[in-house]
């Protein structure tokens, strides 16, 4: 397969790890190969948020086996476990954002994926 190179992905906007005050998602447009100083901040950031998923699952693990565990406890995990599914789930689809393109491979604008008529899969 061939792939299109790395500056021409790059130039794609590159979902960040956080929100505007709003509540909308941040985009960064670079030309530079994803080292500045915004690309670093969402690095480090995405690390501790893909940390806090991972201990949050480990108290999960704990708390869903302990039979005294009380109903607003249950709950407050639950919504712990939604926000972090919600964080490493931008995350996802912000590093898969990112990945080269095969060549060929057209992107449907609207849903921003291979289109399911030219090779990619529906949805």
């Amino acid at each position: 397969m061939i792939y299109e190179s790395r500056d021409v992905a790059a130039t794609r906007p590159r979902l960040l790890p956080w929100s505007n005050l709003d509540g909308n998602p941040c985009y960064l447009v670079t030309d530079d190969t994803g080292t500045g100083r915004v690309s670093r901040l969402a690095d480090e950031i995405e690390a501790v948020q893909l940390g806090m998923a991972d201990d949050l699952l480990g108290h999960a693990v704990d708390l869903l086996g302990d039979t005294r565990a009380t109903a607003p406890q249950l709950r407050y995990l639950a919504a712990c476990l939604a926000e972090a599914l919600h964080d490493v789930h931008r995350i996802a689809r912000s590093r898969g954002a990112r990945l080269p393109v095969p060549h060929g491979d057209e992107e449907d604008p609207a849903a921003g994926r291979p289109s399911s008529s030219e090779g990619g899969r529906p949805r």
